[in-house]
């Protein structure tokens, strides 16, 4: 099976993207967050910085490019081909509505003629393989028949599909019924995207689809970054085993069912720690640092039983020194019961 990172806007950047590497059992692909694509403008210092080669070695990355407009799809595409890509990601299912209101992401989907003349422009093109991640329509499920249709027309290096519609967003389940078809009648290599957060979810997505090839997995990973590693184990073995981390509920993000045994925080305490100095020195601002670092604790916190208070106080914290500090206290209250690193 070959298991991607999912790219989270803001999130899985370069800097995430190596500390995960660094401690965690690895991707075989990850994928960048979007960069926005028109003829007016080019990638912005952040945009290139994310994907420039010297941010990612070691790493398989797959830059994304988020536009409803071929001219500058293949503008930007062309500029990243020259950093040495060979493979660029078109975003087809960011939900959000400020994304949507302008025909982008999620919402080109409710246009398949201008999609299927868009893809007819950028594939003639010709000079680096393109990949797909994409939603099932943006209104009704029965919208990915016509859809699927336009895909087969083209050689897609892979199409990534999360089975939601736009005005889902992240509610609701994944249709695997219409997924089922996609895996059928899809001409081009299918990935599965979608609700992967424990090491059930992804038994049951491999029971129910024994022939599948690629998994993308992207929140599940934030919040449970032994999550790999118990996957490969379970592929090796047939066996569940226990990796030392936490089930977490899907829906509401609080820990549910059985909580693993708990015994060594050192390797994930070593990845947030390499994730703070990095943002310290690529970012200018305790602020700026810690709105990065806040972001990653929406997902982390569960990891940490009874850790309100101190997720309360991080949430509010000003100053990247008060930040270590609470953290501190969050890390130390475990005494013996911590984490086990593999």
């Amino acid at each position: 099976m070959q298991l991607y990172l999912a790219p989270l806007e803001g999130i899985t950047t370069y800097i995430y993207r190596n500390a995960y590497q660094k401690y965690f059992a690895p991707m075989d692909q990850y994928f960048a967050p979007f960069m926005v694509a028109s003829e007016q403008r080019t990638m912005s210092k952040r945009e290139s910085g994310d994907i420039l080669p010297e941010h990612n070695q070691g790493l398989s990355l797959v830059p994304q490019i988020l536009t409803n407009n071929a001219s500058a799809f293949v503008k930007t595409a062309s500029a990243i081909h020259d950093m040495g890509y060979q493979e660029i990601n078109l975003n087809l299912g960011c939900p959000s509505g400020t994304v949507v209101a302008k025909g982008r992401g999620a919402g080109f989907l409710a246009e398949p003629e201008k999609l299927d003349q868009f893809l007819d422009k950028v594939f003639s093109w010709g000079q680096m393989d393109i990949s797909v991640k994409t939603r099932i329509g943006k209104y009704d499920p029965e919208e990915f028949e016509e859809l699927l249709e336009i895909f087969n027309r083209y050689p897609i290096r892979q199409l990534i599909i999360h089975p939601r519609v736009q005005q889902d967003f992240y509610g609701n389940k994944p249709n695997l019924s219409v997924f089922a078809n996609a895996v059928e009648k899809s001409s081009n290599p299918v990935c599965y995207n979608g609700d992967i957060f424990t090491l059930q979810d992804y038994i049951s997505i491999k029971e129910r689809f024994p022939d599948l090839e690629r998994v993308m997995l992207g929140r599940g990973v934030l919040g449970n970054p032994w999550l790999v590693q118990q996957i490969r184990t379970w592929e090796l073995s047939g066996e569940k085993v226990d990796t030392g981390v936490l089930n977490l509920d899907k829906e509401d993000r609080i820990i549910s069912d059985t909580v693993v045994r708990i015994e060594d925080m050192t390797c994930f305490r070593e990845f947030h720690d390499t994730i703070l100095t990095a943002y310290q020195n690529a970012l200018s601002g305790d602020r700026n640092v810690l709105f990065k670092m806040k972001e990653l604790w929406v997902y982390f916190l569960p990891l940490f039983p009874n850790g309100e208070k101190e997720g309360k106080l991080i949430r509010k914290a000003q100053r990247v020194a008060e930040y270590k500090s609470i953290v501190e206290g969050l890390f130390s209250s475990f005494g013996r019961n911590m984490l086990k690193c593999h």
